[in-house]
């Protein structure tokens, strides 16, 4: 189910109703988003709700045998076994194909003939997203920063809460699980600023990213034909295609979580005002790149000992991310690219330096400010190609073009009509860059834009087809 589908639209407010005036005691209003985050995912393919049930099971009673025992050789025996379960689901179903492909592709290059299996995966949606989540449960159970919970719809409903199930944020159990145990009491200011955060989700979606895709994939398929200044522009709509479609998803995510008196972890903080790489990972898809922090780069040592080992370490975090996205070479490069554009920032220990707020007291940055956005920007942009490409060979061709200015200005850039709404976002996010919520407005006729809002979205959804979200492919 889309939350920009007709479905959702209908889903949505039934469950409202029966979760805030036929439902009282927070026991059974668990139980109403049990039964309708199981719906939600299951409106896809029912055959998958098996694997999210069994990985509940798995780690639910994994957890509870952590509890009862002291004896580390059996607890790690039991960590081993729920990451074993967890990582070896998300391999054969994410990656099962890719490594089969690129086993035989390295033997037919060497002259021994080989054919591909027959067995073909499809990719469970979300996947990469509940398994993280239940899998750091354990972890911090693991570690004895959380007990274990004995209430299995509790934990079942934490693994599968229908908001942030297929594209997160990647929750915490310290976080997200102690609310399951509350009474939550509705809470009409709250509920106002969940509406604001999917309102301007749905507007980044359905009127940023898909409008921005049209065009990014007429450039992209044709890149060969394209002019420099066209394929520059191709690269920076795609940026604002995947930010708009990934932020707006988690926009609507915690919008739709405090409708239900639930506060999921920010997933994204106006990324595209960075002033460095190191910043820009900072805002971009927190939840990852915290999760990765937590479980991955301070278990390797994180910025301790040698520069070698915090090189290592670093090269480590962002392959690894890079792979996480998906079974592509593409992705891994991606990784590598942003590790290299980090490394300067590591070795002359200025990765910490930005991390206040941009221009804090200021209406505009200052020059440096905006010389240091654009040049972030840039780099980014040149690393979202190889996101994007189908491989990393058309990757550089695409870049190749750019720089070589040959037939550099089109006669006409016909993927211009975008750039005026991608300016008003722009605005709207600059001037809400202090605020968690983009559309926390204090002028006067805020209703009208509201409205406003309203209309572009009805309007872009009339005249297109509704469309996936790019990382319910992850």
């Amino acid at each position: 189910m889309l939350f920009n589908s007709i479905d959702y639209l209908l889903f949505l407010p039934i469950v409202f109703f029966l979760y805030w005036f036929i439902l009282k005691k927070h026991e059974q209003q668990n139980i109403l988003i049990l039964v309708a985050s199981y719906l939600f995912y299951g409106w896809w393919d029912w055959r998958f709700l098996s694997l999210i049930l069994l990985s509940t099971i798995i780690d639910f009673t994994i957890a509870n045998n952590l509890e009862k025992t002291n004896k580390q050789r059996y607890r790690k025996y039991l960590l081993w076994l729920s990451l074993f379960f967890n990582l070896g689901m998300l391999g054969f179903f994410k990656y099962y194909n890719f490594f089969v492909e690129n086993w035989v592709n390295t033997w037919n290059s060497i002259g021994v003939e080989m054919h591909k299996s027959s067995l073909n995966i499809i990719l469970p949606v979300g996947i990469s997203f509940y398994t993280f989540q239940t899998l750091s449960y354990t972890i911090d159970v693991y570690k004895k920063r959380i007990p274990a919970t004995k209430n299995f719809i509790a934990f079942a409903g934490f693994v599968s809460f229908f908001p942030q199930l297929v594209a997160g944020p990647i929750e915490r159990a310290t976080n997200l699980l102690p609310q399951f145990f509350k009474n939550r009491a509705f809470n009409y200011e709250i509920a106002v600023s969940g509406m604001r955060l999917i309102l301007w989700g749905l507007f980044k979606k359905v009127v940023i990213a898909d409008n921005c895709a049209l065009y990014v994939n007429e450039i992209f398929s044709n890149y060969q034909e394209e002019s420099g200044l066209t394929l520059i522009l191709g690269g920076v709509y795609f940026a604002f295609q995947i930010y708009g479609d990934f932020s707006g998803y988690s926009d609507i995510a915690i919008g739709t979580a405090r409708l239900f008196g639930f506060n999921l972890m920010r997933n994204f903080n106006y990324p595209y005002f960075s002033r460095d790489i190191a910043e820009f990972w900072r805002r971009w898809h927190i939840s990852l790149s915290t999760w990765f922090r937590d479980y991955l780069y301070i278990p390797l040592g994180g910025s301790r000992g040698t520069k070698m080992k915090q090189i290592r370490n670093v090269f480590a975090i962002f392959l690894i991310s890079g792979f996480w996205h998906g079974a592509n070479w593409t992705f891994v490069f991606w990784g590598g690219l942003n590790a290299l554009l980090f490394l300067p920032l590591l070795l002359t220990n200025n990765n910490r330096k930005n991390i206040d707020v941009l221009a804090k007291d200021r209406l505009f940055p200052s020059l440096k400010e905006t010389i240091q956005i654009i040049t972030t920007f840039s780099f980014t942009v040149i690393a979202w190609i190889f996101f994007r490409a189908p491989n990393i060979s058309s990757a550089f061709e695409y870049i190749y073009k750019i720089f070589s200015f040959n037939n550099f200005f089109p006669d006409v850039i016909r993927q211009k009509r975008m750039l005026p709404i991608l300016i008003l976002f722009l605005i709207v996010e600059w001037f809400s860059r202090r605020n968690e919520i983009a559309l926390i407005l204090r002028f006067k006729y805020r209703y009208i834009f509201y409205v406003l809002l309203i209309f572009a979205i009805l309007y872009s959804s009339s005249i297109k087809e509704e469309t996936s979200f790019i990382y319910f492919q992850f």
